[in-house]
């Protein structure tokens, strides 16, 4: 890096006045690839390159765990195992678990969406196949880590693995729709599913090996190019997933397992009627009483992959609207307090600090507001929900604190672009106004919004990277309340050769935005003077299995897998 780099390091949460920098949002499965989706593979690591390149510190994602209903990356099949569909077949191939010619059918699937039905038939057979080739061959010290990954995990991994090969046993049943003794867990019927789905289970808590393994290898790079990871934590779990399964005595279950209430959020401006989300909701006097070990656990799953969360639905941890679960819409709710400081305490007590930020968006009360402050969370702002004729609104750049993250827009919101090209005219007046671009082209406005962000004092401003590209509303990642058709949207290589990372790199660094980072979590306590953690010298070396010299997005063609010899 060069002498334009500030003084001082990345520091994790609360954000100090005058500790600024800057990320991109953009997801996994949106990255380049020759196989139908993202992976963590030789694209994410010449991504990384990109961001480093581009003076970003942070790359935010949304949650990585597998996506049942929907593939939504918000309901997943478990807290704490990974989307197998972000293996890379590329390192697959440089491991010899699998040839190219196992690869090539994916070379049909589409560049621009993902086509997931497509993708998760490809992807699974890949993984039988690399299963098939790991079980026969002699490979003794990647047997040693899968081993040892196996023991070290194995407080979810093994439910987890057990709940998958059922699952796909009955056919994509839903956990409600199993029969009794598979559902209870009798403890007869599951050693014997155990064993006759042997194999099957070794396979689950193989591809989680291989994900684990190689989300390792692009978190140590990244930290060795100063770029730092943002993950997503849903705050409620699916009712089809393991976890509810392994431990129902953390949620509001009838006594024949079926939830008593499901979130939602009320009635409002949006929503006549409310949303009604279905998720079972928590038991939080019996997590309470377990000292929030599977809370805190969860935590620490993904902590290991990244090196900042962002907490989904902050609010219910003071308060959730639960919703009777034989009511037809959420009218019917009422408010039921959630953990509060507690968890909190716990959470700190445990890991040293607060690497959250906070997504304080929605209906946000006083009690919300002083429980963010308590624990000196970075809440979030975004530019889009500025303009409504209120100078005071929060959400305007200028208004923005030095703890909080400043965003154009989220994985919700319509791409920049296409929000500024459907408001009203004295709306849209407003906004040319604030950014001080009163006429000129519409298709020119979204870099002006971008400006505005990263000018303003907030200690993180993030951009999604279709904002960047200038993308209308075919960018757009997901319409909140659509249970179709969403988180699909990918970017291409020819996106990503444009000259927009050198105008992002002049933004960054004229906002004084572009810091130092050395990435590796020097200390869990607070330094002397009362600073956050600071993150120490970290890894400089690229790793061996996931060159990247056959991906530069300035220059070469599309990705070719590695050949290597079974």
């Amino acid at each position: 890096m060069n002498g334009s780099l500030s003084e001082y390091r990345v520091a994790l949460p609360p954000f100090r006045a005058g500790r600024r920098s800057s990320g991109v949002l953009m997801h996994v499965t949106s990255l380049p690839s020759p196989y139908g989706i993202g992976d963590l593979g030789p694209a994410a690591f010449a991504w990384v390159d990109q961001l480093h390149d581009a003076g970003q510190s942070w790359w935010q994602a949304l949650p990585l765990g597998p996506t049942g209903c929907g593939n939504s990356p918000y309901s997943c099949l478990s807290s704490f195992a990974g989307n197998t569909l972000l293996v890379s077949p590329d390192l697959l191939i440089e491991d010899g678990l699998l040839s190219p010619m196992d690869c090539e059918s994916g070379w049909l699937l589409r560049e621009t969406t993902v086509d997931f039905d497509a993708v998760i038939a490809f992807k699974q057979g890949l993984l039988d196949q690399a299963w098939l080739n790991f079980d026969a061959s002699e490979r003794p010290e990647l047997q040693a880590d899968f081993e040892q990954f196996c023991s070290e995990e194995a407080h979810w991994l093994d439910d987890y693995a057990l709940f998958r090969a059922l699952k796909a046993h009955l056919r994509g049943a839903h956990l409600l729709d199993w029969p009794q003794d598979l559902l209870r867990r009798t403890p007869s019927t599951m050693a014997r599913m155990r064993r006759d789905l042997a194999d099957h289970i070794n396979e689950s808590r193989f591809g989680q090996f291989l994900l684990s393994r190689q989300g390792n290898a692009l978190k140590e790079y990244a930290h060795a190019r100063g770029v730092l990871l943002i993950g997503d934590l849903p705050f409620f779990v699916s009712l089809d997933s393991s976890d509810v399964w392994a431990n129902p005595e953390w949620f509001r279950l009838d006594t024949n397992l079926r939830p008593q209430f499901v979130a939602g959020v009320p009635p409002d401006y949006f929503s006549s009627k409310g949303q009604l989300w279905g998720n079972p909701v928590y038991d939080w006097e019996a997590i309470h009483r377990s000292g929030y070990r599977w809370c805190i656990d969860r935590l620490k799953s993904l902590l290991a992959h990244v090196d900042l969360i962002r907490l989904d639905h902050f609010r219910a941890f003071c308060a959730a609207w639960h919703v009777p679960a034989t009511a037809q819409t959420a009218e019917a709710g009422h408010w039921v307090p959630g953990s509060g400081a507690a968890f909190f305490e716990a959470v700190r007590s445990e890991l040293g600090h607060l690497p959250f930020i906070a997504e304080d968006l929605g209906i946000i009360t006083p009690d919300v507001v002083a429980l963010r402050d308590k624990f000196e969370l970075p809440g979030i702002r975004v530019l889009q929900f500025g303009f409504d004729g209120n100078p005071g609104n929060p959400h305007l750049p200028h208004n923005c604190g030095p703890n909080t993250v400043a965003y154009t827009g989220t994985h919700d919101n319509n791409t920049t672009r296409a929000w500024f090209e459907s408001l009203p005219d004295n709306v849209r007046q407003a906004a040319r106004s604030y950014v001080g671009r009163t006429d000129g082209p519409t298709a020119e406005m979204t870099w002006e919004f971008v400006r505005s962000v990263w000018s303003s004092k907030a200690g993180m401003a993030i951009a999604p990277l279709q904002d960047l590209l200038n993308l209308g509303i075919d960018g757009r990642m997901n319409v909140p309340g659509i249970a179709t058709g969403n988180w699909g949207w990918r970017c291409t290589e020819e996106m990503l050769k444009t000259s927009i990372f050198e105008r992002l790199h002049e933004l960054t660094s004229s906002a004084g935005r572009i810091v130092a980072v050395n990435a590796e979590i020097q200390s869990q306590d607070r330094g002397g003077d009362g600073s956050s953690p600071v993150l120490g010298n970290g890894v400089s070396r690229r790793p061996a299995r996931a060159s990247c010299e056959h991906l530069d997005f300035q220059g070469a063609s599309r990705p070719r897998p590695h050949k290597a010899p079974l």
